[in-house]
């Protein structure tokens, strides 16, 4: 009996540990010159494309690209020892305006054109795409906002919800996708103030280069007027 405590013992503490390591996970792996390296494309992985969406008063087909998804169930068949398979052809969700998965790119196509244009020449994982429908009604600018993940920030070789979650832009089109978060700072929230057209967003910066974002660390506090033409990120201060 008390080898068996001994025993139980032994699982929890091991456990513990293997818990505060998963915790203590870094976000950012830094190397001599502190840059962060870009992961290359999985080329194992099925990639495969939800049917077309298009965003209410625009005049773009939205088709949603990702990797083909494979849940083992666990059971064992009854005469072997294969485990069996369910398998999703769906990769994405869609909310009022907002695009949400585990997408590896968007693809967009003109209503009246056969052509189809990616949003990003580079490996990303985009997990909401949000068309601002009010911004476009007031100011006639047909923005989309992503969150989404755009390097390999903890090396481990892939890109992943594990590495740094920037925030991104770009026409309704998917043309000028740009970068708005500063490089190595974590996106904490975004938020639209519809009155004054403005996307205020908060970042959070590894001033003490642990790896990790916590109380130590500073956040930045932004907004972009998305009346003009121009996304300019200009920094406040309410604290």
């Amino acid at each position: 009996m008390k080898k068996y405590f001994k025993y139980i013992a032994l699982i929890l503490v091991g456990t513990v540990i293997s818990c505060r390591e998963e915790v203590k996970k870094p976000k950012v792996s830094y190397d001599v010159s502190n840059k962060v390296s870009i992961a290359k494309t999985d080329t194992t992985q099925i990639e495969i494309a939800d049917l077309p969406i298009q965003m209410e008063g625009t005049n773009y087909l939205i088709h949603p690209v990702g990797d083909l998804r494979v849940f083992e169930r666990g059971s064992k068949a009854r005469y072997g020892s294969s485990s069996v398979n369910d398998v999703s052809f769906t990769i994405s969700n869609l909310g009022e305006y907002e695009i949400t998965g585990y997408l590896q790119n968007l693809k967009f196509q003109q209503v009246d054109s056969d052509s189809i244009r990616p949003l990003s020449d580079k490996p990303v994982l985009i997990l909401t795409a949000t068309y601002l429908k009010t911004v476009a009604d007031r100011t006639h600018n047909n923005v989309m906002v992503y969150t989404l993940t755009d390097s390999d920030t903890n090396k481990d070789g892939k890109i992943d919800t594990s590495d740094i979650k920037t925030l991104y832009l770009s026409d309704i089109s998917g043309e000028n996708f740009t970068k708005v978060s500063a490089d190595l700072e974590e996106l904490v929230d975004w938020n639209l103030i519809e009155s004054k057209n403005r996307l205020y967003f908060r970042t959070i910066e590894d001033t003490n280069q642990n790896g990790q974002f916590d109380k130590n660390d500073v956040l930045h506090y932004n907004y972009i007027d998305l009346a003009s033409k121009k996304w300019e990120v200009k920094s406040y201060k309410p604290i």
